[in-house]
């Protein structure tokens, strides 16, 4: 118990130092998994984690139904990699949070989800039900038809986040249910232990946010056509982040930089954070975004790298430059982070992330303690004025990044054109 314990306290401060996902902070620290390694299984449902949770649960649901996909695969096949740039600012509690899009329709999670099944030729069900109870009694259905689901819970309610109530109703991510038993459901949300969520809070949960309320996607895993689904994909990133968009394409990146220093502008960080109140759980936001410890994946540079690497051989395009590209791409992105939130102001808050993270992911929880202590830390910070001489800094990485993106989806684009 004391190795474990040591291991998981190692693992904890390198996702803490380094931004990295439980996946690979584990592997630079145990080494990787021995060949004979399987997945945890939990009713004959296999866990094999996940790096980004939309591509995740596709792929975790084909890959228990017998196909073999990998999930850079199916996220290039979704259309890759997507650009976006919000800053919200609530009243209620003071708060500015910075909301970052970094995968193709971001903003569209269950369209995005059904573009891509229709993409891979994989059959599903969609259910939109508008009641609770109704909407409780067809998850319960499919589940005990034997039919694992795609949901949307909030992640405040759904619970074993510990979020303050503060954040009721912000929203949430796919998660897949796979089986339920007479008082909960069981839950893949890229977890390696197993989940279980009282039934009536994932009815709750399911409930809570308008723009997909109830939602429920029933895929019929089968063959897929992987490789119309990456060529045609490839094309939709391209021409995605080739629009003028300055909310939903490449152009936010150039946006939020001029956005850093704009003085005269409602929305300019001079005046937002103009007596630096705010800005610690703003900066917090994009590290969690940014990097991949954080609820989503992070970036997504990498993910796309190896997709590009796989889509290569499938398709026989000389796609290794630019995989090598967003890689150098992500550490653009790693080193953005890291001005934003650097380790030795705010260690025991990337610290306190990082093992919320570990904890959900390893055991199948994570500690309500743990949790709180974050949060109350990271009000203390919000209410502390903060030096704002760091905004010219994080103003030219993103000028660097938005170029270098630019550049990359036009070689892309004339790539698949050719």
């Amino acid at each position: 118990m004391t190795g474990k314990k040591q291991l998981k306290a190692r693992i904890r401060a390198r996702m803490a130092k380094t931004g990295e996902s439980y996946t690979t902070a584990r592997r630079h620290v145990a080494g990787p998994p021995e060949a004979t390694e399987t997945p945890a299984v939990d009713g004959g449902w296999r866990l094999h984690g996940g790096r980004h949770p939309d591509s995740a649960v596709i792929t975790n649901i084909l890959r228990n139904g017998g196909v073999d996909v990998s999930e850079p695969l199916v996220f290039v096949a979704g259309g890759g990699l997507g650009a976006g740039y919000i800053l919200w600012e609530f009243k209620h509690d003071d708060s500015r949070t910075l909301v970052l899009g970094f995968r193709n329709q971001w903003q569209y999670p269950q369209r995005w989800l059904e573009k891509t099944l229709t993409r891979l030729g994989v059959r599903y069900d969609t259910h939109n039900t508008g009641g609770a109870q109704a909407a409780s009694r067809r998850l319960g259905a499919e589940l005990d038809a034997g039919r694992a689901c795609v949901i949307m819970p909030d992640r405040y309610r759904i619970g074993y986040w510990h979020l303050p109530a503060a954040l009721d109703g912000r929203g949430g991510h796919p998660v897949i249910a796979y089986r339920r038993d007479e008082t909960g459901v069981y839950l893949d949300d890229r977890n390696l232990a197993r989940l279980r969520v009282p039934a009536e809070m994932v009815d709750s949960a399911r409930a809570r946010v308008g723009s997909y309320k109830n939602m429920l996607v029933v895929p019929h895993p089968g063959e897929v056509a992987a490789a119309e689904a990456v060529r045609a994909g490839l094309r939709d990133c391209a021409e995605h982040l080739s629009q003028a968009s300055d909310s939903f394409s490449l152009p936010a990146w150039r946006k939020w930089s001029r956005t850093i220093l704009d003085e005269k502008s409602a929305k300019g960080w001079p005046k937002v954070f103009a007596d630096g109140r705010g800005l610690a759980g703003a900066m917090l936001s994009a590290w969690e975004a940014i990097e991949p410890v954080g609820q989503d994946g992070g970036n997504l540079r990498d993910l796309f790298a190896d997709g590009l690497d796989e889509a290569a051989a499938l398709l026989g395009l000389p796609l290794g430059g630019l995989a090598a590209e967003f890689r150098r791409i992500h550490g653009l992105w790693h080193g953005f982070a890291e001005a934003a939130l650097p380790a030795a102001e705010y260690g025991a808050l990337r610290e306190l992330t990082a093992a919320v993270r570990e904890s959900l992911i390893a055991d199948g929880e994570s500690p309500a303690e743990t949790a709180r202590e974050l949060w109350e830390l990271r009000a203390a910070a919000d209410r502390a004025a903060v030096d704002l001489d760091r905004f010219a800094d994080m103003s030219e990485r993103l000028a660097e990044i938005y170029a270098a993106e630019t550049a990359a989806v036009a070689e892309l684009r004339a790539m698949i054109a050719g």
